[in-house]
This record gives C-alpha cells, structure tokens and sequence, in this order.
C-alpha cells in the first residue's frame, strides 16, 4: 500500500531555530496484511508540540525523548480510524490514539500502543483528545494538582507563562476550577492577553513585549505569587520567581525559551534567582504527566466534563494537510498561535 509520510530532512542545529524545510513529505509503503496483534488505521490527527524541538537533536538531553532518526518518520500523539484490526480489543470503524503515532498517512501499528477514544465525551471533536482531553489538558490538571498545591479558600494567585499555549491556556482555567482566587497570564501579544481574559476567564494578562513587566506583575498580583506555571523559563520566569511568596510553587511544565539553546533541563537559575528560591522555600521539581499515568483516566473523564459544561474554553489552531506539518511546527515554535496546534491529515 502506498502511503505519504513526514520524515526529518535536516537537524536545525541545537541551538537553531527550526523551520518547515526541517521536514521532508515523501512517498512509502506498508504491508497490504495485517498481522496478529496489529492494527490498521487511518490517521486523522497529528498533534505538534514544543517538546519536539529536542527531539529533532542528535541527543534529546533527557532520559525520556527518543531523538528522530534522519530520513525516519516523526511520530508523537495521534488520532485515527481503525481500518482493520487483528486485535481483539479493536474493531473497524474504531476512534484510537497514541502518544507515538507516524506522522503518515495510514500506519499498521501494535494494538498494545492504542488507546480506544470515545468521541461522544469531547462532543464529537476528536483533535481534542491531542489537546484539551489529552496529554496537554492532562499536563496541566496533573501539574496543578501534583505540584501547585493549591487548595479552595486559600486566596492563591497564580502565573501561567505561555498563557496563550496549548497548555497554558488550559492551566490558567484549571488553576481557578481547582481554586485560585487570581490567575494572571503572561503571553506575546495585546490579541491573546485579549483572549486570556475575556474568553478564558484570566483576571488579567501581561504582554511581556510590552512595558515594565516586574512592575505590572506587582500591580496585578499585590500579594504575591503563589503558584506559577512555568512553561517559558528564562527572563520571564525570573522575574516572575522574584516576586514569589514564602513556601509557594513553582509547576515546571516546559522552558521553550531554552529548547533551542545547549543548557540542561531544567536549565539552572542565575545566581540571585536561585538565592530567592532556597531562602523562600519555592519549590522547583521536574515534572512528567508520564510519571502520573495511574490517573490518566480519571483526569480525562474530568477535563471531558468540564469541556461538556463549557468550564473549559478550548482553542486549536488545524492546519490542513500532511504537507503542512513542518509549516505548522516552525509556527508552534514561533509563537504564533492561541491554543493547541493540530494538524488535519485526513476526514
């Protein structure tokens, strides 16, 4: 069977910026017959991330993220259509999704690696189990909930940087659901700091191009910070570690601002900053949603029923076409979008 598939081209360097001719379409083929145990499914969705910027390095830095091979199909979360099965907890016509799926159009794959997905619980829109009801809603309800400590009635006030993200979108919300009092966003334009607070219910957004942002941070947040969702790292985020309380939280869920530079993750603090952290007791652990899957289902039921009761804005951006996918990624990467970054590959 002849099949169209997106594999690295070229390595942007690890301190380059990547850009959609990183990626190259190309023509393939799969087995015509399925084997024991396997799957066949037509791909609908591809999620991109900020986290596969490492991935596109020879070494990834971290001890979780396999590197893409050169002229080797890229892969990460998935949906699709189960063509025909020779598992027996799929049948054809099937929703299913992954965490590696080919970024291809359709893939045989172990049925062992699907997950069956349940349209009805995101009201039919399927590409939210890639965002909202997937690992980047359960990325920031985990976070939250394992390492914000935050508590109902406690009059937290909580900092999402890369408020306008895929995942700081969904923080901010959920960081209020769960109980903060004030929830400030940070993000790149006055659009999305528009988005943040009339459509998502922030209390109030920084654009960080803007202006003196120490100083509006300690306008909108006059008692501090006691929770901040880390998804950008470096001058933002110390500045928003200065003005943290005693014993408060740092979520550290990403440090796009660092993936294309050689530093480890996490990178380290300056000097003055880290001082501020250990004096005020802030805590600053790795965080993995991997490392939380024994409460995958029970987080999705929950960001499905809060999706179902409108408590949940959700935003994508869907660009259409395998074709596009590299385009979409050097514009996740760039900033450009409000939301998740999903790319449609067939309906």
């Amino acid at each position: 069977m002849i099949i169209q598939r997106v594999v690295l081209n070229s390595r942007p360097g690890k301190n380059g910026v990547p850009v959609a001719e990183n990626f190259r379409l190309e023509q393939s083929t799969i087995a015509d017959t399925v084997q024991a145990g396997q799957v066949r499914v037509k791909t609908l969705y591809l999620s991109v991330d900020p986290y596969m910027r490492c991935r596109m390095n020879e070494d990834t830095g971290s001890d979780y993220l396999r590197p893409w091979q050169l002229s080797e199909v890229a892969d990460g979360g998935g949906v699709g259509v189960v063509e025909e099965s020779k598992h027996d907890n799929f049948s054809k016509g099937d929703f299913v999704t992954s965490f590696t799926w080919p970024w291809q159009t359709v893939a045989i794959l172990d049925g062992s690696l699907l997950q069956k997905l349940v349209p009805q619980l995101v009201n039919g829109r399927l590409s939210y189990f890639l965002g909202a009801a997937g690992i980047t809603g359960l990325t920031a309800l985990l976070g939250i909930r394992e390492k914000g400590h935050v508590a109902a009635g406690a009059n937290q006030t909580m900092v999402v940087s890369g408020a306008a993200g895929a995942c700081g979108s969904l923080a901010g919300q959920i960081g209020r659901l769960e109980g903060c009092s004030r929830v400030v966003g940070i993000a790149g334009t006055d659009e999305k700091c528009s988005i943040l607070v009339q459509e998502m219910g922030f209390d109030a957004a920084i654009n960080y191009k803007k202006g003196d942002v120490a100083k509006q941070l300690r306008e909108l947040c006059p008692g501090g910070v006691d929770v901040y969702f880390d998804n950008v790292g470096g001058d933002i985020s110390d500045t928003v570690i200065s003005q943290m309380n005693q014993n408060s939280h740092i979520i550290l869920c990403g440090q796009i601002s660092q993936y294309n530079k050689d530093v480890p993750y996490p990178p380290p603090l300056p000097p003055d900053i880290e001082k501020i952290q250990k004096e005020r007791n802030i805590t600053r652990e790795r965080f993995l949603v991997l490392n939380y899957m024994d409460k995958q289902e029970a987080s999705v039921l929950q960001l499905c029923q809060w999706i179902q009761e409108g408590k949940l804005k959700v935003r994508e951006t869907v660009v259409e076409g395998l074709a596009n996918i590299g385009a979409a990624f050097q514009s996740m990467m760039s900033g450009g979008n409000i939301g998740k970054q999903i790319v449609s590959v067939s309906k």
